[in-house]
């Protein structure tokens, strides 16, 4: 028998609240860390300074840009997968990636993704 890729997984009701603690986690301990840069170089967010400082040396630019491709793909893939499942609310993921942070985002998205999951395989698992 071979699987069908179109059906839905086994759904796994703890998936989705792991998914949506690490949403708040990625939410939380980036804005700890904007706000001290806030405190530490003045209460307006200069996005110009940021930049230059995430990039201030090898360490910081490997990050920089390991973040700018990895959230790239994975913001592509969240469209293409949001279509694909028909789900609400993508606009608030792709929202929040920007006003709050990707680690909030991707797992936030995962989040609604696990939702929409369970809810196709308890209307018989038929996605659009």
């Amino acid at each position: 028998m071979t699987p069908n890729p179109q059906a839905p997984s086994t759904v796994q009701p703890w998936l989705a609240w792991l998914y949506l603690a690490l949403a708040v986690a990625g939410g939380v301990l980036p804005w700890l860390a904007n706000l001290d840069y806030m405190r530490q170089y003045g209460s307006a967010f200069d996005i110009r300074l940021f930049v230059q400082l995430a990039n201030a040396n090898p360490a910081a630019q490997s990050l920089s840009r390991d973040l700018l491709v990895g959230a790239s793909a994975i913001t592509v893939w969240m469209v293409i997968e949001s279509r694909r499942l028909a789900m609400r609310h993508l606009w608030l993921v792709l929202l929040s990636s920007i006003t709050i942070a990707f680690a909030f985002a991707a797992p936030f998205f995962l989040f609604l993704r696990e939702r929409r999951l369970a809810e196709l395989a308890r209307s018989g698992g038929h996605q659009p």
